[in-house]
């Protein structure tokens, strides 16, 4: 077993959104990202199979998808998709993300 604390382990940049690798298994992978209000993980892609979930810790913003879609996120919302589908993610506060990708890439 191990714990990390996101909180603690993982901090705000005003030049680029942060991200921390919380476990890597032959499983899943699971990713911490700190957005401030304005930044965006960009709209993309990966050419496997699996499924990833991006679940909103703290703050609000909208995930990102194919042909503009866009949908509203807010703390304790989760998205779940295959990874071969568009996806990504826009701040418009603050905000924690976390992702899990199985299998991990």
């Amino acid at each position: 077993m191990k714990k990390i604390n996101l909180y603690e382990a993982q901090d705000f940049s005003d030049t680029a959104f942060k991200r921390l690798l919380v476990h890597d298994s032959p499983y899943f992978k699971i990713i911490n990202f700190n957005f401030r209000a304005g930044q965006e993980l960009p709209i993309h892609s990966h050419n496997v199979e699996g499924q990833l979930s991006l679940v909103v810790l703290e703050g609000e913003g909208e995930f990102l998808g194919k042909d503009g879609a866009r949908l509203p996120a807010r703390a304790g919302d989760v998205l779940v998709c295959d990874i071969a589908e568009p996806h990504g993610l826009r701040a418009a506060t603050d905000l924690r993300l976390l992702v899990t990708i199985a299998p991990p890439i």
